[in-house]
């Protein structure tokens, strides 16, 4: 069982990352029926929380079917940072995360992000104004450092566990790399076996399949793995993974039936959260990643992408499932 602070996961428990626009509660709740371990909400920024901007608040959200569930800020102000996180001690989530790993320009130009990882005081200092505001589990989510010259993942890991973080996920890339290359998981094993590092070690990065999973589980002993870009569209992934494990055998591929049915409970619960028009506008960038695959597609897609009326959208899907039962996927 891994723990952190009073909260009690799985043996080896399988975590959704926290992605910008994507992990919203209705697509959280996708991720929970289909066996994510913990989730966390889209990363806030500590800012926008005090200025009381909409959007932000908006994120702060949780429902008790999502537990475990944590909600993740970013800042690069300690003071900012301090008030946010008793702002979103108020909502009651399991815990607080900070996010120190977000590559994007507009986020590390303030001093946030993946930028503070060119500062390790400053990264320490802010941590420290989180923990002293809330009585929540912090727990922290970054890279390996900000480019391969200045790997320093080690002494990052070391000082948050000694200031009294309780887990520690790292995306095994760094900063300059952004998405792309590969990831390096060794680094994230050399923190996990460093003998002063008691809290659990998350992995992160290009796990996409439940041969992966397993793989990396065993050889790089971490104590769970985050899943994010694999999970959208794809929520199967998770129980997937966990058959795989149990049973060394493949859970059966998800059906076009099964995949017009994670759609429409996408948009459902996405009209019943933002709003009739917002959630059927905003679910328009998941139908692409749900019906990957499917051969001469590109009409129903482009009737999801255009259409107004949640009934017509229903009819569509219904449609779909029809023209294509029994479709094999290559």
């Amino acid at each position: 069982m891994v723990k952190i602070g009073n909260i009690e996961l799985p043996e080896f428990p399988l975590l959704l990352a926290p992605m910008e626009d994507v992990s919203d509660p209705p697509f959280r709740r996708l991720c929970k029926t289909h066996g994510a371990d913990m989730m966390y909400s889209e990363f806030i920024s500590s800012e926008g929380l005090i200025r009381d901007a909409i959007k932000s608040r908006m994120k702060l959200d949780i429902f008790d079917y999502e537990r475990p569930v944590g909600i993740q800020i970013f800042g690069g102000d300690e003071e900012a940072m301090a008030l946010s996180s008793k702002i979103v001690s108020t909502v009651k989530p399991d815990l607080v995360d900070i996010n120190f790993g977000c590559p994007v320009k507009k986020v590390v130009c303030k001093g946030a992000g993946a930028g503070v990882l060119k500062d390790v005081d400053l990264m320490v200092r802010l941590t420290k104004a989180v923990i002293r505001s809330t009585d929540l589990p912090v727990t922290v989510k970054t890279r390996l450092g900000w480019d391969e010259n200045s790997i320093n993942i080690d002494e990052v890991a070391e000082r948050l566990q000694d200031i009294g973080v309780q887990a520690l996920t790292i995306h095994a890339r760094t900063r300059a790399q952004m998405y792309k290359g590969h990831s390096d998981w060794s680094h994230i094993a050399r923190v996990k076996n460093n003998p002063r590092i008691t809290m659990p070690i998350f992995g992160n990065g290009d796990i996409d399949n439940p041969e992966k999973a397993l793989k990396y589980k065993n050889e790089y002993g971490i104590d769970g793995i985050m899943i994010g870009r694999a999970a959208i569209g794809y929520p199967w992934i998770f129980n997937e993974i966990k058959h795989y494990f149990k049973t060394g055998e493949h859970l059966a591929a998800p059906t076009v039936a099964d995949r017009v049915e994670a759609a429409r409970n996408h948009l459902m619960w996405s009209m019943e959260w933002k709003g009739e028009r917002l959630g059927i506008v905003e679910m328009r960038r998941h139908y692409t990643n749900y019906f990957k695959g499917i051969h001469s597609f590109k009409e129903y897609k482009q009737k999801l992408v255009t259409t107004d009326e949640p009934e017509a959208l229903f009819a569509i899907m219904k449609e779909i499932e029809q023209v294509y039962a029994g479709y094999e996927f290559v």
